[in-house]
């Protein structure tokens, strides 16, 4: 069992930056690769990012490229997703997603690939 708690979520102005934080718990930390997705309102969940377990790979979608960098924090087992240049349709529900599994080559984008999720955390951008 892993347990995922989002925190740094809220409402902000576009073109400000927001930092959001997942800790986690009930496994080792370093052993799972780590994702955020998001879904707005009216929409379906989207990926968002993915870094592996030492944080050297990760991978973005094509809508936050260049404006969100995911990190992570083995240590206190904590994954950052460090957002900038906010615009109204990064508007969502954000939620950090854990995949146990190893073997994988390539880094999971699809939510049917994660295991564990957090309960999501609110980003509104206002125009």
């Amino acid at each position: 069992q892993v347990q995922l708690v989002e925190s740094g979520g809220g409402l902000v102005q576009a073109g400000d930056s927001l930092r959001l934080s997942c800790a986690a718990s009930g496994r080792t930390f370093s052993s799972i690769e780590m994702g955020w997705f998001r879904q707005g309102p009216g929409k379906e969940r989207e990926f968002v990012t993915a870094i592996s377990r030492g944080g050297a790979r990760s991978v973005y979608a094509d809508s936050v490229k260049g404006r969100f960098t995911i990190s992570r924090d083995n240590a206190k087992s904590t994954v950052y997703l460090q957002m900038n240049s906010l615009k109204p349709e990064d508007t969502a529900v954000y939620y950090c997603a854990a995949d146990v599994h190893l073997g994988s080559q390539t880094l999971p984008t699809k939510s049917s690939e994660y295991d564990y999720w957090g309960r999501g955390t609110q980003v509104t951008v206002s125009s």
